[in-house]
This record gives C-alpha cells, sequence and structure tokens, in this order.
C-alpha cells in the first residue's frame, strides 16, 4: 500500500506541478476602466449676438449753453444808483468778449434794468447807463461796436418782482443777449 499512496502522491504532484507551470505569475496592470458612454447632449447655446450700437458723434457744447462754463452767467449787477462795473464781474465780462472775438458772426444786445425805486425817466437813464458801462468794457476788448447792442428796460422788466433789498439787488443789472 505504500506504493499505491507513493504513486497517488506523485500523480498529485505532477498535476500540481503541471497546472501551475501554465500560469504566468509575473503582475498583469489592471486593465483601464472603460468610460461609460453619455447620452449625447448638444451643444452649449451660443451667446445672444451682441447688437453694436453706434453713439452718436459728440457734439461739442456751446459755452454759452455750459452750466459749468463762466459764459452762462449773462447778466452783471450794480449797486444801488451806480453804473460801475464790479471787480467780481470783470472776468464775466472779459469771457463774453473772448467769446465774441472767436465768434465773429456772433452779435450782442445788453440789456439795462433797474429796481422799483425812482421814476420811470430816472430808471429808463441809468439802466442805459448800466448797458452802456459793459459796452464800453466790451470794446476796450477789441470787439466792434456795431455788434453791440445796448438797450434800457428800467425797471419795466424785473427779474424778481419782491419788494426788499434781496428783490431790488437781482433787478439792478445788465443782461448780455445773444444774436446769431
Amino acid at each position: 500500500m505504500n506504493t499505491l499512496r507513493m504513486a497517488i502522491l506523485c500523480a498529485v504532484v505532477t498535476s500540481v506541478v503541471t497546472a501551475c507551470s501554465s500560469t504566468n505569475l509575473e503582475e498583469k496592470p489592471a486593465p483601464a476602466p472603460v468610460p461609460e458612454a453619455k447620452p449625447a447632449t448638444a451643444p452649449p447655446p451660443a451667446p445672444p449676438a451682441v447688437r453694436q450700437v453706434q453713439t452718436p458723434p459728440l457734439v461739442p457744447i456751446d459755452p454759452l449753453n455750459d452750466p459749468n462754463n463762466i459764459l452762462s452767467h449773462r447778466s452783471v449787477y450794480f449797486d444801488f444808483d451806480k453804473s460801475e462795473i464790479h471787480d467780481s464781474d470783470v472776468a464775466i465780462i472779459q469771457a463774453h468778449g473772448n467769446y465774441l472775438m472767436d465768434h465773429a458772426a456772433r452779435a450782442l444786445r445788453i440789456e439795462g434794468n433797474c429796481d422799483e425805486r425812482g421814476g420811470h425817466e430816472y430808471n429808463l437813464a441809468l439802466g442805459q447807463r448800466r448797458a452802456y458801462a459793459v459796452r464800453q468794457r466790451l470794446t476796450v476788448l477789441g470787439i466792434a461796436g456795431d455788434r453791440i447792442e445796448t438797450v434800457s428796460f428800467g425797471k419795466e422788466k424785473p427779474r424778481n418782482p419782491g419788494h426788499d433789498e434781496t428783490a431790488w439787488a437781482e433787478n439792478r443789472r445788465a443782461d448780455l443777449i445773444y444774436r446769431p
């Protein structure tokens, strides 16, 4: 029986050796995972077309209409019963003189005004002296006298209808009115 055991043992060992000889013992890398197929999606929508807006060409602002420009100040104020120009108003007249020099086609009307105190004839004469004082300053700056008209309204065109010093101060003035 020993031989029989020995024969069985040899047969088992031979079959094990034969089976192991066909197996490669080197490690093989694991196969790469296959990505799952995603369902087909539509491409993202295109952004909306950008509509080009044309900006209008820049039109230069007439300095007479620019509230930030000194030329927007078109009144020269006077003391009671006076027609002398204040030092504070000289820059306004100078700016208007420069504008008239640069715009030879423009002309100016200066309207003299007074407050309600005083007689009709007196206020007309005082308004005319105020308008003429501004005209004289402009002609000294080189503006031709035929481009400047003066008129007096006396107390007929008050800016402020009040009856106190604040209203009167607003009404003692010469207004610069541009003509084409």
